[in-house]
């Protein structure tokens, strides 16, 4: 199913989200539910905190869907390593028609667990350790929006809060 995706401002885009217990079918279903809402919108990365869930738990597909084997999906992630710079411009569907250049990491590791609780170690460099960096965000509450300082901050901002004032967003 596909799900809504929340826009900046909505609350639970801008929380921590909680690390996910047990993995009953409940999160299988949120986590295909995720899969599919990624797909079709079409995005990279989708963090849980996206869809209304506050939990730690996000899909990520640098391919865009053309290679099955691209997909990460990563539950109560940590990042464990990084190295490197890298600045290139970045987009997310909470955003949607806005995009930054953001400097992140070139290089990241990230572990976690996969969808039937084993432990995975997702090693990530330039578009995907981008991708891993910006569901992390999600998770802590924050979007590549947060990242931006001065004037390419406000300009984003102001221009969500017109959109939001008239009934756009």
């Amino acid at each position: 199913m596909i799900r809504p995706i929340l826009r900046y401002g909505a609350e639970t885009l801008h929380c921590p989200a909680a690390p996910v217990g047990e993995l009953n079918d409940t999160v299988q279903t949120l986590i295909d539910d995720m899969i599919d809402t990624m797909y079709a919108a079409p995005g990279v990365g989708l963090a849980a905190p996206q869809v209304g869930v506050g939990l730690r738990l996000f899909v990520a597909d640098p391919s865009s869907g053309r290679s099955t084997a691209d997909l990460r999906i990563v539950i109560n992630p940590e990042l464990v390593e990084t190295v490197g710079s890298q600045r290139e411009d970045e987009g997310c569907l909470s955003l949607p028609g806005f995009t930054a250049h953001v400097t992140r990491p070139a290089r990241v590791v990230v572990t976690g667990l996969d969808r039937e609780g084993t432990p995975v170690r997702v090693e990530g460099e330039g578009l995907l350790a981008r991708v891993l960096q910006h569901e992390m965000d999600h998770l802590d509450g924050d979007l590549f929006v947060d990242r931006l300082h001065g004037i390419k901050r406000d300009l984003i901002v102001r221009r969500v809060r017109k959109l939001q004032r008239t009934g756009k967003w």
